[in-house]
């Protein structure tokens, strides 16, 4: 059995604590913050009048592709079901305009890429040239294998589509799931997640939106499921660094420096904090390692949570609204149909590149226009660090620091987290393979 050191508490070091304590290991788990689950934690907003509010650091949706996240929620004993509202696929404008894919119990068994095309072909807005366009491109796509080379971006990978797809399919598809514009966004990446999502298995594209607070999907539960199989978790403890020891027999260790924990002697380290906290921890180790993990450029989000008149209900949760620098919001949710308060909305702003105050009141106005609602800000949560930038030809980092294959007693030094280098963007699910994959490779105790 190994003594493994995990450094970082979000959806990444939560699946390596739970991956290699079932794989027989000894973990301690460390963060710094004294809330689990990095950028993707509950968030508790005091009210002046009434119960605080219970929010998330950012507004999350996850879909039907997402199989790591929730296996591992199912095993840690999420109800799935209940946590979620399903949906089919609904990229659709307040007027009802854009893509919806089919939501008949018949036309849901059929394979993706029929569901895909059914929805396209009754799509709202959108003229019979852009329908068989878009069918034609997407099947070109797949008859490349999703493939494409990997300086392109998406802004060339659609050329020729038509303003009309661009701006209410291609344009926040491409910032939801990578979180960069199109013009700079990685189209090989995209390409991925398209196959994933909309061309591998039927309901792989389902919108799965959450009812319950971010910590209560995840983090909280992986907490729970530790103290129960004899893992040590240390919120609140802060990890300054770590060297490696020689012991008898030639046997190398790793020293933690950090006094939340008695012995601070380790088998293996896993480093599972942000890319510029792992590049600092690995600098004296790996300078190339940490010089790739401190090149990442990264994008904000900006979540507007904004309480609208009583009785509001918008036409569906998740609306997706027109954009511009004016207008910057994307995305729009409807908090009280997903279990929240009555007239709570989330306004997502993807990219985000404006001030907390402007960005706020940018979007203010663009409710009131756009939905006819006047709004009361109630929170603004700017995540500057949100994700990296996905880039094409991007270089991410890899899983092992040091990967010289002429020393192994470098071989328990390992990174996970959503900007280790693997086919997907800064996901949940890209975090949560990292983790499991990162604690896999330190094997099964004997």
């Amino acid at each position: 059995m190994k003594r493994v050191a995990i450094i970082g508490a979000g959806w990444a070091g939560c699946a390596a604590a739970v991956e290699a304590t079932r794989l027989g290991h000894h973990v301690t788990l460390f963060d710094a913050a004294r809330t689990p689950g990095g950028r993707a934690r509950a968030l508790t907003v005091p009210q002046a009048n009434g119960p605080d509010l219970v929010l998330d650091n950012g507004q999350h949706i996850l879909i039907g592709a997402y199989s790591s996240c929730l296996e591992l929620m199912r095993e840690l004993g999420v109800d799935v079901d209940a946590a979620f509202l399903r949906l089919p696929l609904r990229l659709q404008t307040p007027d009802g305009q854009g893509l919806a894919l089919p939501s008949s119990t018949l036309a849901r068994r059929l394979p993706g890429a029929a569901q895909a095309a059914l929805g396209i072909l009754k799509a709202s807005g959108w003229s019979w040239i852009d329908k068989l366009a878009l069918i034609a491109r997407a099947a070109r796509w797949q008859a490349a294998g999703f493939e494409c080379a990997p300086t392109l971006s998406v802004a060339g990978l659609c050329q020729g589509l038509s303003p009309a797809l661009m701006q209410s399919l291609i344009d926040p598809l491409c910032v939801s799931a990578l979180n960069t514009p199109p013009e700079r966004a990685s189209a090989q990446v995209f390409l991925r997640v398209l196959k994933d999502a909309l061309f591998t298995d039927a309901g792989g594209a389902d919108l799965l939106l959450p009812r319950q607070d971010l910590g209560a999907l995840l983090p909280d539960a992986a907490l729970t499921w530790l103290g129960k199989h004899g893992a040590e978790v240390l919120l609140g403890a802060r990890v300054n660094g770590f060297e490696q020891v020689r012991q008898a027999e030639g046997h190398r260790r790793w020293r933690l420096g950090s006094e939340a924990v008695e012995n601070p002697l380790f088998d293996a380290v896993v480093l599972a904090c942000p890319a510029t906290e792992a590049a600092r921890l690995t600098e004296k180790f790996s300078s190339a390692w940490a010089q790739t993990a401190r090149a990442l450029t990264y994008e904000a989000i900006t979540t507007v949570y904004a309480s609208a008149p009583k009785g509001t209900r918008l036409t569906l949760p998740m609306l997706v609204l027109p954009s511009s620098p004016q207008a910057p919001a994307q995305f729009v949710f409807d908090r009280a149909q997903l279990g929240g308060p009555a007239g709570l909305l989330a306004f997502v702003v993807s990219a985000s590149a404006s001030e907390r105050d402007t960005l706020t009141a940018q979007v203010l106005a663009q409710g009131e226009q756009q939905l006819g609602l006047k709004l009361q800000a109630l929170q603004t949560v700017v995540e500057k660090r949100a994700t990296f930038a996905c880039t094409p030809a991007l270089a991410r980092p890899g899983a092992q620091p040091i990967a010289d294959a002429r020393d192994s007693a470098f071989a328990g030094l390992l990174a996970c987290g959503d900007y280790v280098a693997g086919p997907y963007p800064a996901t949940l699910e890209g975090a949560v393979r990292s983790g499991l994959a990162a604690a896999r490779m330190l094997g099964r105790s004997a």
